[in-house]
């Protein structure tokens, strides 16, 4: 007879990965055994909590925390997802998703994390916003939800703390190595290996039930050789998949007489595996810990290997059915984190430094080429467009490899949003490597217009925001004042949109000094623009006027008149709002001045609009309706309806005061002929701006 073994375990087909976020229905998985587990979970749901118990009231509600423990490779992960799965009908609100360690065991940030769940809840992220405000957010936006939080792989309670809401409406299930202590009221469901029947099972699943009935005791010999442990039996059982002439009991036998080491059933179920492959799959497979957040495509994988990406795809789908990675979405392929500490080993053991440092330099040359072909596919709203604008995409196009190209837009955007993940981490990793800066900062300026103009500025702004601070990093590393007064600029003007005035205004000042250290003049002037319009938004008109000023003086000593006439109108403003009439009407009629040098109609028609208005505002109506009328003729010579509808209202309300009713009346007339069906064009009706 075979002899008995029974151990607390999960038994498991390696699940299809599924994006952080919210869960996608119909997931199937033949995921097996684990029944007492499940029903310890389900049970732990509605147990009392420690507070009860010792008579407290809890101080606040908050939501029921399941904790999933076993080292890597036990199957923790999968019965998290058994166990949603299995209870996700009593949580309406779906299944939000987030890692907090990498496959290749860095930390993800707290703040990485709770912008992933916030975006599978489609709450706003804003740019650059501390980790407190961000859990705030996501607190408020599970307040009155019922759903599950699924937190993979957490390294400590600490990061685990942000993220649980407020309600006890929502469920928690986290999985890590071992108890998270410093979170209260959690008892752990532990795993060990996989019961005997289970492995057998997984087995069966894996190789067909032929094998396994006509050697019973051989494969429930190799279980214990695996030690039940779900990653080693899904590495020997893909093994086995690929080897349909080989007896389970000599694969048992040849585990048996491999030495111990100090990897354990996974090392040796791993040594089957890796020995077995050509020397070229081998080399491949050890630099896989290369790809970044451990996600893998056949381009990542040829750019590694230097081979074909066709010979990569191949190799890739052999991996994924030997064990060796998951199937992702999309075409990705996922790499077991437990594997990484093998093949890391691996890749310092056989791969010299330079190999692998050039292997590494393969792969961002080509995620760069890749980001280029996705950007210029954006440019290209249409790629048969006429006339110049279609020629240069045309032109660009055909300077992108076949085998970079996508097929469409649609192909290009859907690319750059699941690559996403792999592609910031690559830019970090890039950044933090600091031997191959200029291709770091290639990198990250591909991935900032990829987004950009996939995307759009506002919409990606979360994302630009951290890549602008990989790009400082970089910058303040090399002692690059020119890009660290670029990426400052970048970064201030992502606060000063979302309300971070002073924030904005330090960086601004800080983007001035690296500017005068590069000896920049773009960089200085637009650093000193930019405090005056910090200040403006401070409503400190005196310092406002004061920078605009030394702005100004900047671009006159340069003979720099599209600057000069701009920011004679930012001082005009800034005047007005100061009421200070005088000083506003020279700036004004200095920015008209320099508006008519340029031969710009529109901005010209603008300034005179503006000096109108402060004429008006100075109770000199008959000079306002003199200045009002000239700027009319310009902004009907620059159709621009919209600001002639606006002169015609502003001429009509001048009138009124001044007493011609009728006159008033054909100006508003003639604003509604030209406004028409405009929806924006209320505003305008309703008077003066």
């Amino acid at each position: 007879m075979c002899p008995p073994r029974s151990t607390r375990v999960v038994a498991l087909r390696e699940l299809r990965s599924q994006p952080e976020g919210r869960e996608r229905s119909g997931s199937v998985t033949d995921f097996v055994g684990r029944r007492r587990e499940l029903k310890e979970l389900r049970e732990d749901i509605a147990r009392t909590g420690l507070d009860t118990l010792s008579g407290r009231k809890a101080k606040s509600p908050r939501a029921r925390v399941l904790l999933v423990a076993g080292r890597p490779g036990s199957g923790r992960t999968a019965l998290a997802e058994a166990f949603v799965r299995e209870v996700g009908e009593d949580y309406p609100d779906g299944v939000l998703r987030t890692r907090l360690t990498s496959p290749g065991g860095q930390p993800v940030t707290t703040e990485r994390a709770i912008r992933n769940l916030l975006e599978g809840l489609g709450e706003p992220t804003p740019p650059g916003a501390a980790e407190d405000e961000l859990s705030s957010a996501l607190r408020a936006a599970l307040a009155h939800r019922k759903a599950i939080l699924l937190v993979d792989d957490a390294a400590d309670p600490y990061q685990v703390d942000a993220l649980l809401p407020d309600t006890p409406e929502c469920l928690v299930v986290i999985t890590a190595e071992g108890p998270l202590t410093g979170i209260p009221d959690v008892r752990p469901c532990t795993l060990g290996g996989l019961d005997t029947p289970s492995g057998v099972q997984m087995l069966a699943q894996r190789i067909g039930d032929t094998r396994i009935t006509v050697d019973p005791c051989a494969a429930e010999a190799l279980v214990e050789e695996c030690g039940g442990q779900p990653a080693a039996l899904a590495l020997v059982g893909g093994w086995l998949a690929a080897h349909p002439k080989a007896a389970v009991s000599d694969v048992a036998k040849q585990l048996h007489e491999m030495s111990p080491g100090t990897d354990g059933p996974l090392g040796r179920g791993f040594r089957l595996v890796y020995e077995s492959l050509p020397q070229p799959a081998q080399r491949t497979l050890r630099l896989l810990p290369l790809a970044p957040a451990g996600i893998v495509d056949s381009h990542t994988a040829s750019a590694l290997a230097g081979c074909s990406v066709a010979a990569a795809q191949s190799t890739l789908e052999d991996f994924a059915g030997l064990g060796l990675l998951r199937h992702g979405s999309d075409g990705l392929f996922l790499l077991p984190g437990c594997l990484v500490p093998l093949l890391q080993a691996l890749l310092e053991s056989k791969e010299r430094t330079a190999e692998v440092q050039l292997a590494r330099a393969r792969m961002l040359e080509r995620t760069v080429r890749l980001l280029h072909s996705c950007r210029v596919m954006a440019e290209a709203e249409d790629e048969g467009a006429p006339g110049p604008a279609g020629a240069d995409v045309r032109e660009k196009l055909d300077g992108v490899p076949r085998a970079l190209r996508f097929p469409d837009r649609r192909a290009a955007a859907k690319w750059l949003d699941t690559r996403l993940p792999a592609l910031s981490a690559a830019a970090t990793l890039a950044v933090a490597d600091g031997g191959l800066d200029t291709l770091a900062r290639r990198l990250v300026a591909a991935l900032v217009r990829a987004l950009a103009e996939h995307r759009g500025t506002a919409a990606a702004a979360p994302e630009l925001y951290g890549l602008h601070r990989l790009v400082l990093d970089v910058a303040e590393r090399r002692s690059l004042h020119r890009e660290q007064a670029a990426a400052l600029l970048n970064l201030a003007d992502l606060d000063a949109e979302t309300g971070r005035t002073q924030e904005a205004l330090e960086r601004y000042r800080a983007a001035l000094d690296a500017g005068r250290a590069a000896n920049d003049p773009y960089a200085t002037g637009r650093a000193m623009e930019s405090v005056g319009g910090a200040y403006q938004e401070l409503a400190d008109w005196h310092r406002a006027a004061d920078w605009f000023g030394r702005a100004l003086s900047q671009a006159l000593a340069r003979g720099e008149r599209a600057d000069e006439a701009r920011l004679y109108g930012r001082l005009g403003n800034v005047h007005t709002y100061a009421g200070r009439y005088g000083d506003a009407l020279r700036s004004w009629r200095a920015a008209a001045a320099g508006y008519r040098k340029l031969a710009d109609v529109p901005g010209q028609a603008k300034a005179l609009s503006e000096m109108a208005r402060i004429q008006e505002y100075a109770g000199r109506p008959e000079e306002s309706l003199h200045t009002c009328r000239e700027a009319v003729e310009l902004a009907r010579r620059a159709a621009d309806l919209r600001l002639q509808a606006a002169l015609q209202v502003r001429l009509a309300d001048t009138l009124d005061r001044l007493g011609d009713p009728a006159a008033a009346r054909l100006h508003r007339s003639a604003a509604d002929r030209l406004l028409g069906d405009d929806p924006a064009a209320c505003e305008i009706r309703s008077g003066s701006d």
